[in-house]
């Protein structure tokens, strides 16, 4: 008896990104090749690559706008799930308290699957965005210091920075858990006793932004996390949350992989 290979070629489905962004008039293949080395192109919710290939139901964004394909099918579920929540003052980030206080676990809706996973945290006293996803490895990339998400809080001072303590802050204050710095400082607007300021930085150490600001003599009186790489609070009101649209989520993903994108293409 004799026997036949089973072995078979695996299947190429679907044609290059460039050539299908090209058929809707988009842009040019050479445009668009320009466009994916630059990190602007995600296919659902990652950086498309040079020679992606298309099957024409995904979720194609170009600068945050969708592109819409030729014979696009529905599709149930393209992104994981995010919530943006306005966390109010005196809610912990934690499932359970020892103490019994509010969590900011039992102010959310119940997840269409698994569990949601904070993106980080917010200390008592802080108030803002706060986001949460079913999806662990997500949450683990938008986390990780690697990535560098810029956080940007409003944050009012009892007093003023002077130049000493501005160029300090920018150049880097040494904690006891390592230098930090902020990557911006604004003044926004005040009266005599307090000032406000929006700062951002790259990294979520616990309570980096009032340590660095107590260690240049300068007490925090209210914190406000106002935005977290390219998602922004808004008008959302505290205590309340709203799910992420698919291009937020896809935004926020391209955010946490660009990165790995642009150092692989060197």
């Amino acid at each position: 008896m004799s026997s036949r290979s089973t072995s078979r070629k695996p299947e190429t489905r679907g044609d290059r990104v460039q050539k299908v962004l090209a058929e809707t008039g988009f842009a040019s293949r050479r445009q668009i090749d320009r466009l994916i080395q630059a990190g602007r192109v995600v296919v659902d919710g990652k950086p498309a690559v040079p020679g992606s290939r298309l099957s024409g139901d995904e979720a194609v964004f170009v600068d945050g706008k969708r592109i819409r394909l030729p014979n696009s099918q529905p599709r149930t579920r393209r992104f994981p799930e995010v919530l943006l929540y306005h966390k109010p003052t005196g809610e912990i980030t934690a499932r359970r308290d020892p103490e019994g206080r509010q969590t900011v676990f039992e102010s959310l809706p119940k997840p269409p699957h698994g569990r949601w996973i904070a993106v980080g945290r917010l200390d008592l006293n802080t108030s803002g965005l706060l986001l949460f996803t079913t999806d662990g490895a997500l949450a683990n990339r938008l986390m990780h210091p690697r990535y560098g998400l810029e956080r940007r809080y409003a944050v009012r001072l009892r007093g003023e920075l002077d130049p000493r303590q501005l160029a300090a802050l920018a150049e880097g204050i040494e904690l006891e858990d390592g230098s930090a710095r902020f990557e911006s400082i604004e003044p926004v607007g005040g009266g005599r006793a307090n000032q406000w300021y929006e700062v951002s930085l790259r990294e979520g150490r616990n309570r980096e932004v009032r340590r660095m600001l107590d260690a240049v003599g300068i007490t925090v009186s209210r914190l406000i996390r106002i935005a977290y790489g390219p998602v922004e609070l808004g008008k959302l009101a505290r205590g309340r949350h709203r799910p992420l649209a698919p291009p937020e989520v896809g935004a926020l993903m391209a955010a946490a992989g660009g990165e790995v994108h642009r150092q692989s293409s060197k």
